[in-house]
């Protein structure tokens, strides 16, 4: 059943959050920010959180939703979800852009590394929990079982594609770079 599948990955995204606020806890009593713990979480919410699992839901999961007649209820809901990933793609981004005014000296953009990680850190575990709870297993009920299995089947096309975007893009910017 796709909704197993984004859920599985649900687990994979709440396991990142313990050690976000281990961090989050070492910028509090340190007063400094790891850069590179910064842009290992920045990549995994990016790659991981959006561009793998927001990416199917969007691109697939809503996609064949939108073609059905959705009660009112699921209709808001997921609206709210999409706005949601609309968020946690801005939080990421003043995430980086903090991290790096720290990186370029201003020890005080720490507050805001720190703001926009706790943000994260408190947004995921109820995004995670909305969805499971209130929309995944109901919207399995618009989809036959012969539509649920050609959502999965694609689900795994994504996923195979996935990583040789992500490098054919590091290759491009990295020549870029020459």
């Amino acid at each position: 059943m796709p909704v197993d599948f984004l859920m599985q990955e649900h687990i994979i995204i709440e396991r990142m959050i313990p050690p976000i606020k281990n961090e989050l806890s070492k910028i509090k009593e340190t007063k400094e920010v790891n850069p590179e713990f910064i842009d290992i979480t920045i990549d995994f919410i990016r790659t991981y959180a959006d561009h793998c699992h927001h990416g199917k839901e969007e691109g697939i999961l809503f996609r064949e939703l939108a073609k059905k007649k959705l009660a009112g209820e699921h209709d808001t809901i997921m609206k709210e979800l999409i706005n949601e990933h609309v968020y946690a793609r801005t939080a990421t981004s003043n995430l980086e852009k903090a991290k790096d005014n720290y990186v370029n000296g201003n020890t005080e953009a720490r507050n805001d590394v720190w703001k926009f990680l706790n943000d994260l850190a408190e947004f995921y575990p109820k995004h995670i929990k909305k969805e499971d709870k209130k929309f995944f297993i109901p919207s399995m009920e618009y989809f036959t079982p012969r539509e649920q299995e050609t959502m999965l089947q694609e689900f795994g096309d994504f996923d195979r594609k996935l990583i040789h975007q992500k490098y054919t893009q590091t290759v491009a910017e990295m020549e870029n770079m020459l």
